[in-house]
């Protein structure tokens, strides 16, 4: 890694459960590989991973097995869908969701061994405001908050972006309108998360758009399969596409330290 390979790391994150931030992970990573990136999915939610779940993929090894330095994180990583590689974590693991700070910097230091084979670092958080889910969010440079049509959603991605800004000086997320019945019920859902942002708190959004409500979402799933490959032309398929297209002109950092170490560098400090 002692090259500048530029590589952009993106955290997909919601505050609660249920949002569907897992399935936007997958496909959008799916969607940039399409486009030429090399894409790797970190299962982030260490304690209940569901990545490998999701997509039907059995492992033998997860990101526990690297901390407990019995393999390297290459080793550890499955083949997923178009392309993509997979960190998957553990499940059911009661240690892995309070991680120590040496405990987390070996796990990001294991990232050195993927050198310049990636484009892209996707990170699927957690559900809540754990210091786990803290501490790779504020490693992120690019924060994805995806919410969806619930009081609830609204409230927990409201409290995700108020501890990130007033604690640990965050101040730009994007963010992402999920299972919508209409483009404008997204702006809408997107209005009412700034309209309190504005009001309490000194941060910068942006709409990235939004993913309808999709059977063929709910299809995809049952089959474990990602929507981009298993219903191509879908509405929700579509609209991820469209995401990944979008994401692939965020800017990269232009300091030389715009890489894993950068990466690895913050979940450190965090």
């Amino acid at each position: 890694m002692s090259r500048a390979h530029p590589v952009q790391v993106i955290a997909v994150t919601g505050g609660k459960g249920g949002v569907g931030k897992s399935n936007v992970s997958v496909n959008l990573a799916i969607g940039l590989a399409e486009l030429g990136r090399r894409v790797v999915v970190l299962d982030a939610d260490l304690g209940l991973a569901n990545i490998d779940v999701l997509l039907g993929i059995t492992s033998r090894r997860n990101i526990a097995d690297v901390l407990n330095g019995e393999c390297s994180l290459r080793e550890v990583l499955v083949d997923g869908p178009g392309g993509i590689k997979i960190v998957p974590a553990s499940s059911g693991t009661q240690k892995m969701t309070a991680l120590t700070p040496m405990e987390h910097a070996g796990l990001v230091n294991a990232f050195s061994d993927l050198g310049d084979n990636i484009d892209v670092l996707i990170v699927d958080t957690a559900a809540g405001i754990s210091d786990s889910v803290v501490s790779f969010l504020k490693a992120s440079q690019e924060v994805l908050v995806v919410v969806c049509d619930e009081p609830t959603s609204i409230t927990d991605a409201y409290a995700l972006i108020k501890l990130l800004n007033r604690e640990h000086g965050m101040y730009r997320f994007r963010v992402l309108a999920n299972m919508v019945r209409t483009p404008q019920e997204g702006r809408q859902l997107f209005a009412k998360l700034t309209k309190v942002t504005e009001r309490f708190l000194e941060v910068a959004l942006q709409y990235v758009g939004s993913v309808p409500y999709d059977e063929a979402l709910r299809k995809a799933v049952q089959r474990q399969r990602a929507v981009v490959e298993a219903y191509p032309r879908s509405k929700a398929a579509v609209a991820l596409k469209s995401l990944a297209q979008k994401a692939d002109s965020w800017p990269l950092p232009a300091s030389p330290r715009g890489h894993l170490e950068f990466f690895v560098e913050r979940l450190v400090q965090a």
